[in-house]
């Protein structure tokens, strides 16, 4: 724990202990997202950063204000409404910090987990021990936050001394991932039951594999939707707007003036952000996120 973290716990525990209960979704965020850190640790310094902010923001909110001779008492006022605003933002984006580490993760997983499916498989036809399965699976770091979640399981059994099935339900609890949470429960499941492993795995597999087939059709039809948005919006619209500014320059001395002013900020500028918009845009839909 660093020192900020000690200093948060020292002095504002007391007043967040209370509230806890309010706070019980955040909990299981900060367990599926990886934070390591306790719901007491987490608010204490999220609390400590907001007060500081508060500090910093006041007395630059009221010079802001008072220069616009709006009246002392209501500058002053204004600058502390606005700086409570701002930190009840601030917070508020700390609370849902982990769900967004949560939805990165969640979907790192999913676009490994088609491909860690047919491996785990692979290795489960051997008809080695479960602990082993993970054991071995774990070492391939190439499948990413799969078989870091493997790992973990590894973990749980030879540093805690856990089962497999303990194990798999802490594994179940602490995913985002809702497929591999589905995966380990069936796994846990089928090991209860005394089922054939290696059978599921395959048959999961390929139901991973089919999806993800799907989800590419699906992402090459809005391919060429965006493509044909991108040519028709930008590239000639674009041209357009150049041959319309210089036609209307003839006419308009002003305009003629700012006309390089005017192609300079079409060009360097509102072209590139509209593109980078867009490869953000094809990235984020992307089930392979690349």
């Amino acid at each position: 724990m660093s020192f900020f973290e000690r200093t948060a716990m020292r002095y504002l525990d007391k007043y967040i202990e209370p509230h806890l209960e309010v706070f019980s979704d955040l909990k299981k965020d900060l367990k599926r997202s990886g934070m390591r850190k306790t719901l007491e640790e987490y608010l204490s310094t999220s609390l400590l950063m907001c007060i500081i902010l508060f500090v910093i923001e006041l007395p630059i909110f009221s010079l802001i204000f008072s220069l616009l001779n709006l009246g002392f008492l209501f500058s002053f006022f204004m600058a502390i409404t606005t700086s409570v605003l701002v930190c009840s933002f601030f917070f508020l984006m700390f609370v849902n910090y982990p769900k967004f580490l949560i939805r990165d993760k969640a979907r790192s997983i999913d676009k490994t987990l088609p491909f860690a499916g047919i491996y785990l498989s692979t290795i489960a036809s051997s008809r080695l021990p479960p602990h082993r399965i993970f054991e071995i699976f774990s070492k391939f770091k190439e499948y990413g936050e799969v078989s870091y979640e493997a790992k973990r399981i590894v973990a749980d059994m030879k540093m805690f001394g856990l089962n497999v099935y303990d194990s798999l339900e802490k594994a179940v609890e602490r995913t985002p991932s809702k497929d591999l949470r589905d995966l380990f429960w069936t796994i846990l499941s089928t090991l209860k039951a005394g089922g054939d492993l290696h059978a599921y795995l395959d048959e999961k597999s390929k139901s991973f594999l089919s999806d993800y087939r799907r989800r590419l059709d699906e992402f090459s039809q809005s391919l060429s939707i965006y493509l044909e948005i991108y040519l028709t919006a930008l590239v000639l619209g674009t041209i357009f707007f150049i041959i319309l500014t210089s036609v209307m320059s003839v006419f308009s001395v002003m305009l003629a003036e700012n006309i390089i002013f005017v192609l300079f900020f079409l060009i360097f500028l509102f072209v590139q952000l509209i593109s980078t918009s867009f490869i953000i845009l094809i990235k984020a839909a992307s089930p392979g996120g690349e």
